[in-house]
C-alpha cells in the first residue's frame, strides 16, 4: 500500500480552493484593493524607526517567500556539512514550496489534524512522555489518541510495537514523535524513524517535532529529507534556539504536495510584519552563526547545572538526554528513591518562597520525582543552585522530621499510614488511638439514640506525653465497618 496522499487526506481539504486575498496579486504600488487605512497607524508617535518602516497600516506578505528562502537555506547549508547526519542530493534540497509558517508549532500541529483525520473516526499515534498540546488538539478535532510508550531505559521510540498497532488499528493516520523529545530531552534515532517511514504496509505520515533540535549536534535536523520521504513532516519553531517565542513563529517543513494543502487551509495573514521582520533579520546567516554561540554558551551552562544540581544530597540522576536547553533530574526521598512528594515540595517552594520555577513533571510516564529545569543566564543558574540546594535540604529534613516524629509517638493501634482495624459491628470500634493514654471507654452502647452502660475507666498522662485513646465496645445498630484505614491522618 505505502503512502497515498489522496487516499488519506479529507476530502474536502483535497478540494479545498485557498482564499485568495489582495496581496497575492500586488505589494507595491497605490494599493486600493484591501480596504486599509491609508493614513497609517493612530499610534505612530509610540512606534520607533524600525516599526515604522514596516507599513504596519498594510497587510502582510502571505506567502512570505523572502523568510522561506532563508530558512531553506538554512536547513540546507546544515546538511551539507561534513560532520551532518542528515545527507541530501541537491535536487531533493528544500525549496519554499516546501513550507507553510505558522503562529508558532501549535497551529500547524492542529492544521496536520484537520487535513489528515475524519473526526470521531480517524486516530493519531505518541509516544509518551511527550508534549502535551498533540492530545489537546486531538480532542478539540474528536481524534482518538493511541499511545505507544517511548522505551524507558533510553527514551526512544519502538518501531516495532508501533507498527504492530499500525496493523491491528487501520484508522491510525498520523504519528507524532518529539526529536529532541519534551521531557525527555532526548533526540530520537533517525533509524528508527526511517523504519517507519519505510513501512509499506500503512498509509499515513510521520511527523518530527523538532523545536529542540539546534541543541542537537548540528545537522540532526529531519527537515531536507521531506522531498525524499513524502510521508514526512518536520515542525520547528524560532522560540528556542532563537530565542524567539514571543514572535510566534512555526515552521512546516514538508513536501509539496502537503504543503499545498497547509497553505490552502490557513488563514491568509497569519505572519504579522513585525513576526516577519524580525524572523527574517534573525535568520540571516551572520544571525545564525549568532545563534549557535548562544546554544554552545547554554550547552556549556548546561554541564555545569548538571554536575553541580547531581552533586546535591537528595538528587537522583539525569534520567533524560542531552539534546535540549534543559534537563529532566530525579529528585529523592530520604530513602534514595525517586518521589513526587519530595520533588512537588521542592518545585513549590522554590516558586513560592524562592520566586525561581522549575516544571514539576513527575507524573509522565517513566519520569517519577523529577523536575524539568531549564538552563538560564550564567547569574540565573548560580541562583538556582543556591535555593535548589537550601530548598530541597529544608524539604528532606521536614520529611525526616515528620517520619522520626510517627515513629517516636507511641501509640496504641496507629501506624505511618493506618490505624489497626477499627472493626465496628454497627459502629463498633476497637483499637483506635489519638495520642492519650488510658481515656478507655467500655460498653458504650447506641440503639438508635438511646446510651447504655458508659463507662470510663483511667486517664492517665506520663510525664508530658498522652498515648492511646481506646476506645472498646462501641455499638451503633445498621453500620458496619471492618479494618478502617485513614492513609490522610497527620501528625497533631
Amino acid at each position: 500500500m505505502g503512502f497515498n496522499l489522496k487516499e488519506l487526506a479529507r476530502q474536502n481539504i483535497l478540494s479545498l480552493t485557498p482564499y485568495h486575498c489582495a496581496r497575492d496579486d500586488f505589494t507595491e504600488g497605490i494599493l486600493l484593493d484591501a480596504n486599509e487605512n491609508t493614513h497609517g497607524p493612530a499610534s505612530i508617535d509610540v512606534l520607533t524607526e524600525e516599526e515604522k518602516k514596516l507599513s504596519l497600516n498594510r497587510y502582510p506578505d502571505p506567502n512570505q517567500v523572502v523568510l522561506k528562502q532563508q530558512l531553506c537555506d538554512f536547513r540546507n547549508q546544515e546538511a551539507s556539512l561534513p560532520s551532518s547526519e542528515i545527507k541530501v542530493i541537491d535536487e531533493l534540497k528544500l525549496k519554499p514550496e516546501n513550507l507553510c509558517l505558522g503562529v508558532g508549532s501549535d497551529e500547524s500541529i492542529d492544521a496536520l489534524i484537520r487535513v489528515f483525520c475524519k473526526p470521531g473516526r480517524d486516530k493519531m499515534l505518541v509516544c509518551p512522555p511527550t508534549y502535551g498540546m498533540y492530545s489537546i488538539c486531538a480532542t478539540v478535532n474528536d481524534v482518538e489518541v493511541v499511545k505507544c510508550p517511548l522505551e524507558l531505559c533510553n527514551f526512544q521510540i519502538q518501531p516495532k510495537l508501533i507498527k504492530e498497532l499500525l496493523t491491528k488499528d487501520p484508522f491510525i493516520n498520523l504519528i507524532y514523535i518529539t526529536t529532541p523529545g519534551n521531557p525527555t530531552a532526548k533526540k530520537i534515532e533517525f533509524d528508527l524513524i526511517k523504519e517507519l517511514l519505510n513501512n509499506e504496509s500503512w498509509n499515513g505520515v510521520v511527523i518530527a517535532d523538532e523545536a529542540y533540535i539546534d541543541f542537537a549536534p548540528v545537522g540532526s535536523s529531519l527537515a531536507p529529507l521531506v522531498n525524499q520521504y513524502p510521508n514526512l513532516v518536520v515542525l520547528q519553531t524560532l522560540s528556542k534556539s532563537f530565542g524567539l517565542a514571543g514572535i510566534r513563529l512555526g515552521i512546516t517543513f514538508a513536501h509539496e504536495s502537503i504543503s499545498i494543502l497547509l497553505n490552502s487551509m490557513k488563514y491568509p495573514y497569519n505572519i504579522s510584519n513585525l513576526t516577519s521582520d524580525v524572523a527574517i533579520r534573525s535568520t540571516t546567516f551572520e544571525s545564525i552563526a549568532k545563534m549557535r554561540q548562544n546554544v554552545n554558551l547554554i550547552l556549556e551552562n548546561r554541564s555545569y547545572v548538571e554536575k553541580k544540581l547531581l552533586a546535591l544530597d537528595g538528587m537522583g540522576k539525569n534520567i533524560g538526554g542531552l539534546d535540549a536547553n534543559f534537563l529532566l533530574l530525579q529528585v529523592l526521598d530520604n530513602n534514595g528513591k525517586p518521589s513526587n512528594i519530595v520533588a512537588q515540595a521542592v518545585y513549590n517552594k522554590l516558586a513560592v518562597e524562592e520566586q525561581v520555577v522549575v516544571r514539576f513533571r513527575g507524573n509522565e510516564l517513566g519520569c517519577t520525582g523529577c523536575l524539568r529545569i531549564t538552563i538560564g543566564t550564567k547569574e540565573e543558574n548560580e541562583i538556582l543552585i543556591t535555593k535548589f540546594k537550601q530548598v530541597l535540604e529544608q524539604v528532606l529534613f521536614n520529611e525526616s522530621k515528620r517520619k522520626i516524629g510517627k515513629m517516636g509517638k507511641t501509640e496504641i493501634g496507629y501506624s505511618d499510614q493506618s490505624y489497626l482495624p477499627q472493626s465496628k459491628i454497627g459502629k463498633t470500634e476497637f483499637g483506635h488511638s489519638d495520642g492519650k493514654l488510658g481515656k478507655t471507654e467500655l460498653g458504650k452502647t447506641e440503639l438508635g439514640k438511646t446510651e447504655l452502660g458508659k463507662t470510663e475507666i483511667g486517664k492517665t498522662e506520663i510525664g508530658k506525653s498522652q498515648i492511646g485513646k481506646t476506645e472498646l465496645g462501641k455499638t451503633e445498630i445498621g453500620k458496619t465497618e471492618f479494618d478502617k484505614t485513614d492513609s490522610n491522618q497527620k501528625d497533631k
